[in-house]
């Protein structure tokens, strides 16, 4: 599994330490992590809450990320931008039972974290718990077990749902939407390096190399 870890700007400053603790257990399982930062609370590439999503879309759809890791002050916004494009399956997570519920019955690809409410003393540990909770098992097999199968059912219902909601693709999403918005995103010092590699969307790829330059 490829993992993306994305911060925007009220709480780069925390990227150091969120990217160590899911690095630790990601090493555990043999994940690979992408940090596409912001790296600082002084990178020259501001990503607001919104950006997040755009960037979030970008990767999982691209297949350049199998999953996202995010946030913001609250968790909140991430979450409802994140959720904002298709392919994108974000919860708002704030414990490793949140971690392991989410991952288990919602089988989504994407948690938005709060890094600054309710964020002190022990905050990294933490981390640790959710990230180990949210990947110590394969996703989707529902909880409790014998809550499964309407589990299941109802997963795949949802994705109907959003399919039907989400018609057009993303790109002619991204066309719709301000393209300084959407270039911001893409303007992290990491990205380019990160992303063209692994990105399986050559019409994606195509619109974000015209749109950087």
């Amino acid at each position: 599994m490829r993992i993306a870890l994305i911060n925007e700007n009220s709480q780069g400053a925390k990227n150091g330490m969120i990217y160590n603790s899911l690095k630790k257990v990601a090493d555990q399982y043999g994940f690979e992590v992408d940090n596409y930062g912001m790296y600082t609370a002084e990178d020259e590439a501001q990503l607001t809450y919104v950006q997040v999503g755009i960037l979030a879309a970008a990767l999982l759809n691209a297949k350049a990320a199998d999953y996202v890791i995010t946030g913001c002050g609250t968790g909140e916004g991430a979450m409802l931008a994140c959720n904002s494009f298709p392919g994108v399956i974000c919860g708002h997570v704030e414990d490793a039972l949140d971690a392991y519920t989410f991952a288990q019955i919602n089988d989504g690809n994407a948690i938005a974290i709060p890094f600054a409410k309710g964020f002190g003393w022990g905050g990294d540990l933490n981390l640790e718990y959710i990230f180990e909770k949210l990947f110590c098992e394969p996703s989707g097999q529902g909880y409790p077990r014998e809550r499964a199968v309407p589990e299941q059912r109802n997963k795949r219902i949802l994705d109907d749902v959003r399919k039907a909601s989400f018609r057009e693709d993303l790109v002619e999403i991204f066309k719709g939407l301000d393209q300084e918005l959407v270039k911001g995103a893409f303007s992290g010092e990491k990205f380019g390096e990160l992303f063209f590699g692994k990105c399986k969307d050559e019409k994606l790829a195509a619109y974000i190399r015209e749109l950087i330059g």
